[in-house]
Parts: C-alpha cells; sequence; structure tokens
C-alpha cells in the first residue's frame, strides 16, 4: 500500500445527498470554466464532482479544444490533433476522483510497436512497447555499441521520470530551490537525474555514434515544441513515459473530451458551447464571473481559464484579465506546424499508426524554425495512420493526419495557399523518398497552417505548447494554476506542468485544486500500487 495524493482533491467520490453540506464546506458554490479543452474538462470534472456548480463556456461547437477533429463526407472523423495517448495513470486517478472508471469510459488498447521511423535509403526502424525487443532491433539496425547505449538511455530517462513525476509533474510550479526541496536536498543523486544542463542533442551524443539514433530520440525535444538542440536532456524522460505505454482510442482521441463532458455532465456540469467569452469580470479585486460575446453576464466565485496565458496577456479576455499573467514575447513561443488531414488512397511503405519520416540535415530543420523563423527547407514528416496498428495495407481510402514542424509566425504572417502547396510538395517527396505514395484528392484534404492555428488558439501565433522549453529554467518559466488575481486560475498545455494531452489534465488538476485550497487542505490517499515503493509526501503550494 502506497500513500499518494491526487494533488490535493479526494480520490473518492462526493456523493449525490452529501453535495450540499460538501459544497458549503468548501466556499465555493459556483464556477465557470472558459474552454473545454482537457485542462478545463479536467477542472470542470473535479469540482462538479465536489459539488461546485460548474458551467463550461467554449467558444467552438464541441469539446475537445486541439483534440479536434476532421471528416470529409462519409468518411469517419480524423484525428486532427493529439494523436498519441499516454501516461494513462493519469485519467485512471482522475476518473476515480470523481467516482468512475476511465477504462469502462473509454475503449482503448495498448499498441505492441511504438513507430516506424524512415531514412529514405537509410534504412527503417521500429519501436516496442517491450524495451529489450527495441534494443535487440536497434542492434540490428546500428550496431552492439548503440544497442548498449540504448539501454543506458533507456536507464536515465526512467531516473529523470521517477525525480519528476511526484516532485514536478504532480505537484504545484515551483522554483528551482522548491524543485530541489521537494526531491531531496540529501539527494544529490536524485538531483542530476534530470540533467537540466545538458542539451538534449548533446546527452544522445554520448549515447548513439549513429545520427540517425540521434534524429529518432531527439524527436522527443518536438513533443513539447522544442528543438533538441536547445531544450534540456530532461526530456529524454518522455522515454519512459512511452516505454509505460501507448494507447489507442477507438473512435480517436475526441472520445477522451466525450467522456470527460459527459461524467462531469453527470455531475451537474453544464456545457454552453458556441458561446464566446469577451471579458473575465472582477468586483473588489477578484475574478467574479464572465461576460460572453452575446452580452450576457455569468457571475461565479471562481473562473478558470483553459486558454493559452497569452490570450489573457494580451487582453482579449479584458484590461483586468490582461494583468493576471506577464506576456509572452514571440521569440519565446513553441513550435506550430502546417498539417495535411486527409482521407488518400496509399502504397509502398508498411504503415504502423505511428511513423516519423526524417529529413537528412535534422539541424536545419530547427534553424529554419527557430533562427529563420520559416517553414523548413527539408522537413520531417510525422504521419498517423488512423486505420492501422500493425501494418497491412488499408483498401480504398485511409485516414491520414501528417505534421510538418513550423515556426509560430501565425499573427504576423499570413501563410499563402501557395506556401501550403510548396510545404505540401516537398513532404511527399520525402515521403516518396521513403517509399510511400500517397494519392490525395483536393475535396479529400484539409491544410491547417501556423495563420489557422492562430485563430483557432488567438494570441499564440500558432504556438501549439505555450513557451518553448528551451535552456534550464524554461519549465519554471511556464505560468502555474494561480495567477495575480484571486480566484482567477489557469489550466491547459501552457500552463504547469508542461504541454501534451496528460500534462493539461495535470494542469486541470492543479486548478481544481488550487481554486479549493482556501477551503480544504490536501487529503493522501491509500493507492494500491503492483511493486510500488512508499514515495515522498508532495508539499502543497504554501509550503513551497
Amino acid at each position: 500500500m502506497v500513500r499518494r495524493r491526487l494533488s490535493g482533491l479526494d480520490r473518492h467520490h462526493v456523493k449525490q445527498g452529501e453535495r450540499g453540506r460538501h459544497n458549503e464546506r468548501l466556499g465555493v458554490k459556483r464556477a465557470i470554466v472558459i474552454g473545454a479543452g482537457i485542462g478545463g474538462l479536467t477542472s470542470a470534472l473535479l469540482l462538479a464532482a465536489r459539488g461546485v456548480a460548474v458551467t463550461v463556456v467554449e467558444a467552438a461547437a464541441t469539446p475537445g479544444g486541439k483534440m479536434r477533429q476532421i471528416r470529409f463526407g462519409d468518411t469517419a472523423a480524423i484525428d486532427a490533433g493529439p494523436t498519441v495517448f499516454t501516461m494513462r495513470w493519469v485519467f485512471d486517478e482522475i476518473f476515480a476522483a470523481a467516482g468512475a472508471d476511465f477504462g469502462s469510459s473509454v475503449a482503448l488498447h495498448k499498441v505492441d510497436r511504438l513507430a516506424r521511423h524512415a531514412w529514405g535509403a537509410g534504412g527503417k526502424l521500429d519501436l516496442f512497447a517491450d524495451t529489450a525487443a527495441s534494443e535487440a532491433a536497434i542492434g540490428d539496425f546500428a550496431g552492439a555499441a548503440d544497442a548498449r547505449g540504448f539501454r543506458a538511455f533507456c536507464a536515465e530517462a526512467k531516473a529523470a521520470y521517477d525525480t519528476l513525476q511526484p516532485s514536478f509533474l504532480r505537484a504545484p510550479r515551483t522554483n528551482p530551490i522548491g524543485l530541489a526541496w521537494r526531491i531531496g536536498l540529501d539527494r544529490p543523486g536524485a538531483l542530476l537525474n534530470i540533467q537540466p544542463f545538458k542539451t538534449l542533442a548533446a546527452a544522445l551524443a554520448q549515447h548513439f555514434r549513429d545520427a540517425r539514433l540521434q534524429q529518432l530520440f531527439g524527436r522527443y525535444a518536438t513533443y513539447s515544441g522544442a528543438s533538441p538542440y536547445l531544450a534540456p536532456a530532461t526530456l529524454m524522460l518522455i522515454a519512459h513515459v512511452e516505454a509505460e505505454g501507448v494507447w489507442v482510442v477507438d473512435g480517436g482521441m475526441h472520445q477522451i473530451a466525450r467522456a470527460f463532458e459527459s461524467l462531469a455532465t453527470r455531475h451537474g456540469a453544464r456545457f454552453r458551447y458556441n458561446a464566446a467569452v469577451a471579458e473575465i469580470l472582477t468586483a473588489r479585486g477578484a475574478a467574479s464571473g464572465v461576460r460572453l460575446a452575446s452580452g450576457e453576464q455569468l457571475d461565479a466565485d471562481i473562473v478558470i481559464a483553459n486558454a493559452d496565458p497569452n490570450a489573457l496577456a494580451s487582453g482579449l479576455f479584458g484590461a483586468a484579465a490582461a494583468t493576471a499573467v506577464a506576456p509572452i514575447r514571440a521569440r519565446q513561443r513553441s513550435m506550430s506546424a502546417l498539417t495535411l488531414t486527409l482521407a488518400a488512397k496509399t502504397q509502398g511503405f508498411d504503415l504502423l499508426r505511428h511513423n516519423v519520416f526524417f529529413a537528412n540535415d535534422y539541424a536545419r530543420e530547427f534553424a529554419d524554425i527557430f533562427g529563420a523563423r520559416r517553414l523548413p527547407e527539408t522537413p520531417s514528416i510525422y504521419v498517423c495512420a488512423q486505420d492501422r496498428e500493425s501494418g497491412g495495407a488499408v483498401p480504398g481510402h485511409e485516414r491520414l493526419h501528417i505534421i510538418t514542424n513550423a515556426p509560430a509566425i501565425g499573427d504576423t504572417h499570413q501563410f499563402s495557399p501557395e506556401e501550403s502547396e510548396t510545404c505540401a510538395m516537398r513532404t511527399f517527396a520525402l515521403l516518396a523518398r521513403c517509399g510511400l505514395q500517397v494519392e490525395r484528392a483536393p475535396e479529400r484534404c484539409q491544410a491547417t497552417t501556423p495563420s489557422d492555428f492562430n485563430r483557432l488558439f488567438p494570441a499564440t501565433g500558432g504556438a501549439l505548447y505555450g513557451r518553448d522549453s528551451h535552456g534550464w529554467a524554461a519549465s519554471f518559466q511556464r505560468p502555474g494554476a494561480r495567477t495575480r488575481i484571486p480566484g482567477l486560475y489557469l489550466a491547459g498545455g501552457a500552463t504547469h506542468p508542461g504541454a501534451g494531452v496528460p500534462m493539461a489534465a495535470l494542469s486541470g488538476v492543479q486548478a481544481a485544486t488550487a481554486a479549493l485550497a482556501r477551503a480544504s487542505t490536501a487529503i493522501s490517499v491509500p493507492r494500491a500500487m503492483a511493486g510500488g515503493i512508499s514515495t515522498r509526501s508532495v508539499p502543497t503550494a504554501s509550503t513551497v
């Protein structure tokens, strides 16, 4: 038996008959959540489960935020946002806190092959859920020395994850001193595990002789919209996250949002779609509600903004909310993307669900994006083939989501159809060099540029991951749940602990916890874990 806490929220469900009394003790009766992305959905669910009257207002017509889908005629919906599902424990715990079982709410299954990687004439390499199988594949691909390097890399990735999971991912935002305190000043080895002062590219060069493997594992920096040549080696922990499991969600990632919406609704939360917020209101210096674009005013005790913090700082939610957080400069933005979502016939290359096709000059790609601030001349390509898992051709049209990394300049540069087409031609040329032929039709293909992402997520320039993760201090510079305005809290992938679906969900946990912290204290919850060991209690925000 292990004692852990779900960031201060009681994992036991508050029963229907107890809601009123529990609500009064909390001192929070009404909450408004702006945005139905996964961070906002998590906050709404957990607050509603604690008896708070929650209203979620969302400018779009459906929940999910970046977990959006696109349809072409009678083709099944295609995921056009996040496509990789990891860190299932986050969602298991959130649903348990709301008295439900995540596995019974969403149909998903674990994949055996994590991804297929290709370098044109340079060959291809699969990584597996079984690290021993991956090690053997790397040995066959690059030799025994790099197989041993992979084993050491995995050990370091696990050490970094084990150090940061309780002290950073689960805990409120802190500073370097606070993190060191949480980890334990008497554990210098653990502090060294996270390797903040070395770049990911430098760390990989120490583990792998083969430049292709350095490219492959350097891609983990892009999971947070960063360059492997600028981001800290800490991001190697993503390798362990994937080793713990990658799942496929039946019906697409959007089903996760629908499951959150359904459970929150059962707990009494109200969802209002096509309801854009024009202003966050304050009274006596604290958040007091919102004014919708329609002119309607909604009052509340707390407001949680599941939006990019820069949308607040730039004044999109009114003058008062602009003082809540510091602005993010354009040069501090993470990457954007140019994506192609399509239903197309393919032939040649045997796709898995997750595939990466690497260009020859990886360093130039990131120099173009973060230095020259332009679309890369030689892009690497990610292809999610949503009708495949373990290979095998798909008859007729199959659903594809193709991503090219791009600079977040969508607010200062309007990407033209010609630029999109040039990028698409470079994309399909690289795929062809790797043996994949894609027969696309204009009526079944939709491009989304950084300009489009900036329209979908205003004040970001199209940045999909918030602030960049470059340098040792970047992780501490993301805003946390609390803002400078009492009663106004933040959630989403641009806030602590970081980008990605599970991280955004954890940010929603932090926002809900912070909103209730003035009236409730952290509750340690017994949690059975096979083979687990006791972990240090994570300090609350008031202690670090």
